[in-house]
C-alpha cells in the first residue's frame, strides 16, 4: 500500500521505516530540508538502535523515500499518517499548532478519498477535531476518514516494540477505515484492538499514567524502606511474581522523565481537569517522581554538609539508556541542583553528550569516557543505567577517584560487591554499603 507519513521525529520515523519493512512503499515527508537531506544520506536526528541500518537497507531498495514536499507526497497515497509532535504548553495543555497546520494544508492538498491516521498524542476528541477541520477546508468533494492509531514505542527499544508489540490499537468511526489500518498492520502479527476514537486516544494517555503510576509507588516504596531497614531490591522482586502486579516498571530510581510520561501525565491531568474531575491519584504521581529527581543530591548533601569546591562526576544524562533524548531527564535537575550548591561538574553519556551541550553550553566539563569522568572526583552520581556504567571496572574507579563515593540513582551495583572492593554506595531504598573514614 502507498502510504505517506507526515513528520520524520521520533515516531514518525520508526513507523515509516518499520511499515515499509513490512512491505509498503513509505513516502517521509518534513519540512526540514536539512533533516530530509541528511536522512536521504543515512544521518539520522536521533539515536535508536537499529533503526539507521534498517533505514539504509529501505531506501536502497526504494521502499521508504524522504521529501519536503507534502503536496507531491498526496498525490496517489492510499493512507496518510500524521506524526508531528504534540509538545506540553506551559500550563500541562497540549500544543496542537503543528498538528492544525498539517491538516489544514492535507485539506489544500487531497484531490482523492483517503484515511488520515493520526500517530501523534492527542487529547480525547482531537481526532474529531481534525476530520471536522479537514472537511470545512476541502476544495473537492472527497471522502477523508480518520484513524486513531496510538504508538506505544520505548526509545532505546522502538523496532522490538514495533514487532513483538503487545497490540495496535486503531480507533475509527468507519468500520471500512479501520479494516484497511488493520489490513496495513497485520504483517506484524500483534493482536489488533478496535475501538471508538475517543477510546483510543484515552487508551493512550491511561497507559502512560498508570506506567508513571507504578514507578512513583516503587519510588514511595523505596524511600520507607530505607527508612526502616527493607532492600527494595528484595520487596520489588517478590511483589513483581504476583501476576496481578507484574515485575515491569518496579525498578526503584530517581524517577521518570522523557518526551512521554511526564507531558502525558500532565496532559491528563488537564483533560481531567477541563470535565472538572480531580485527578488526585496523579497529582499525586507527578508529585513524587518531581521530588525524586532530588533525591540524589539530597543524600550527598547529608553525607558532606556543603557541596560547594567538590567534584563531581555525573554519569549518564539521557532519560534512559540506549537513547541520546535528555527531554525531561533528571540528570538535568540532578546538575542544576548540584550547581546551585557550587559544585564543580563533569558530565558523561556515550550517545546524549552533543544534546546536552544544546543545553548544559558551557556550565559542565565534558569528558570523553567514564573513567575521565571519575578522575579525581570527589564523589559519583550515577543518573542512567547505560552498560558501560553496570559493567564497570570498580578496582579501576576506586583508584581514578579522590575519594570513592558512588551516589547511584539506578541501583546499578550489587551493596555488597561495592563493599568488597571498599567502595562507599549509596542506592535507592537499599542499605549504604559501608562508610569511608
Amino acid at each position: 500500500m502507498r502510504i505517506t507519513m507526515v513528520g520524520l521525529g521520533y515516531v514518525g520515523l520508526v513507523t515509516a521505516a518499520s511499515l515499509a519493512e513490512i512491505g509498503h512503499h513509505v513516502t517521509c515527508v518534513d519540512q526540514d530540508e536539512n533533516k530530509v537531506r541528511q536522512l536521504k544520506e543515512g544521518i539520522l536526528p536521533f539515536y535508536e538502535p537499529g533503526l539507521r541500518e534498517l533505514i539504509t537497507n529501505l531506501t536502497s531498495k526504494s521502499s521508504l523515500t524522504f521529501t519536503t514536499s507534502l503536496e507531491r507526497s498526496c498525490l496517489g497515497a492510499e493512507v496518510i499518517y500524521i506524526a508531528v509532535g504534540t509538545p506540553p504548553n506551559d500550563d500541562g495543555t497540549v500544543d496542537l499548532s503543528s498538528l492544525e497546520t498539517v491538516a489544514l494544508q492535507l485539506a489544500g492538498y487531497i484531490k482523492a478519498d483517503v484515511i488520515v491516521v493520526i500517530k501523534s498524542t492527542v487529547p480525547v476528541g482531537t481526532n474529531d477535531y481534525v476530520k471536522r477541520l479537514i472537511d470545512e477546508h476541502l476544495p473537492t468533494p472527497v471522502s477523508v476518514d480518520i484513524v486513531s492509531n496510538p504508538e506505544f514505542l520505548r526509545e532505546g527499544t522502538a523496532l522490538h516494540d514495533t514487532f513483538f508489540g503487545d497490540r495496535i490499537v486503531i480507533g475509527a468511526n468507519n468500520p471500512d477505515a479501520a479494516k484497511v489500518i488493520e489490513e496495513i498492520n497485520k504483517p506484524f502479527n500483534v493482536p489488533i484492538v478496535k475501538t471508538t476514537l475517543q477510546n483510543a486516544e484515552m487508551i493512550k494517555y491511561a497507559s502512560n499514567a498508570f506506567l508513571a503510576t507504578k514507578i512513583s509507588f516503587i519510588n514511595e516504596i523505596a524511600n520507607i524502606c530505607e527508612k526502616v531497614g527493607a532492600d527494595i531490591a528484595d520487596v520489588a522482586k517478590a511483589m513483581g511474581m504476583d501476576k496481578r502486579i507484574g515485575p515491569q516498571f518496579l525498578q526503584a530510581g530517581i524517577g521518570y522523565g522523557g518526551s512521554c510520561f511526564p507531558k502525558d501525565t500532565r496532559a491528563l491531568m488537564q483533560i481531567s481537569g477541563n470535565v472538572a474531575h480531580e485527578f488526585a491519584l496523579l497529582k499525586a504521581v507527578i508529585d513524587v517522581n518531581n521530588k525524586q529527581q532530588t533525591l540524589l543530591v539530597e543524600k550527598a548533601k547529608q553525607r558532606f554538609g556543603k557541596l560547594d569546591e567538590r567534584r563531581i562526576a555525573v554519569l549518564g544524562l539521557a532519560f534512559k539508556p540506549n537513547t541520546d533524548d535528555i527531554r525531561e531527564a533528571a540528570s538535568l535537575v540532578v546538575i542544576e541542583q548540584l550547581l546551585t550548591e557550587g559544585a564543580t561538574v563533569t558530565v558523561y553519556d556515550p550517545v546524549a553528550m552533543n544534546n546536552a551541550k544544546l543545553v548544559l553550553n558551557d556550565q559542565v566539563l565534558y569528558a570523553e569516557s567514564v573513567e575521565a569522568a571519575l578522575k579525581e572526583a570527589d564523589m559519583a552520581l550515577i543518573v542512567t543505567e547505560w552498560e558501560i556504567i553496570k559493567q564497570a571496572d570498580l578496582p579501576k574507579w576506586r583508584n581514578l577517584m579522590n575519594e570513592p563515593i558512588i551516589f547511584d540513582g539506578r541501583n546499578c551495583f550489587d551493596p555488597s560487591k561495592m563493599a568488597e572492593h571498599n567502595i562507599e554506595y549509596h542506592s535507592i531504598g537499599r542499605p549504604v554499603s559501608m562508610h569511608l573514614n
